[in-house]
């Protein structure tokens, strides 16, 4: 079976990043041993402006497609797309638009966006301190999703406590091991 990862970022929460970094370290140790990590960068400065943020949006979805063009998606029989904050719109919109029937879905503090676009096989993870865990929470029972929530963690699954940010970051991996590992 050919398995294919791809990770789609966050703006500034870049593949080298705990969730990232070790999601893809997962994901290796269960087969996926192609691996596409997708960057991204724009200078529109979207704040709490409406249109902006769709500019944003598209921009990055542009981008994406760009670096996503050359693969040929007949090829694999299972593919994986991990993707944090942003990136999970950028994800859940290109396997929709894209009609990647065999796509399964880890997203790392997903935006209210991201369940404009049905993902039939996800796993979600949001903080409770995040900006969007009372809309994630709602959004994901009623799209069937499962959500790991985490007590008094932000957009990055964090506290101020470094040790307990390496235990999340352990329950965080097992969940998601447990997810990719399951077989189509």
């Amino acid at each position: 079976m050919s398995k294919l990862v791809i990770i789609f970022p966050g703006l500034g929460y870049t593949t080298d990043k705990p969730l990232l970094y070790y999601g893809v370290k997962i994901a290796g140790e269960v087969g996926y041993r192609e691996c596409k990590k997708l960057s991204y960068k724009s200078d529109i400065q979207a704040g709490n402006n409406p249109k902006e943020w769709e500019r944003l949006c598209q921009d990055l979805y542009r981008q994406a497609e760009l670096q996503l063009s050359e693969i040929d998606w007949g090829l694999y029989d299972d593919i994986l797309f991990i993707s944090k904050s942003i990136g999970t719109i950028i994800a859940a919109k290109y396997a929709y638009e894209n009609n990647i029937k065999s796509v399964r879905h880890v997203l790392y503090t997903p935006l209210e966006e991201t369940y404009i676009y049905p993902t039939k096989e996800s796993i979600a993870f949001v903080g409770t301190k995040d900006m969007m865990y009372d809309k994630v929470v709602g959004l994901s029972g009623n799209a069937g999703i499962p959500l790991f929530v985490f007590d008094d963690c932000n957009h990055s699954l964090e506290t101020d406590n470094v040790i307990h940010n390496i235990e999340i970051i352990n329950k965080i991996m097992i969940k998601t091991k447990e997810f990719i590992s399951k077989v189509n």
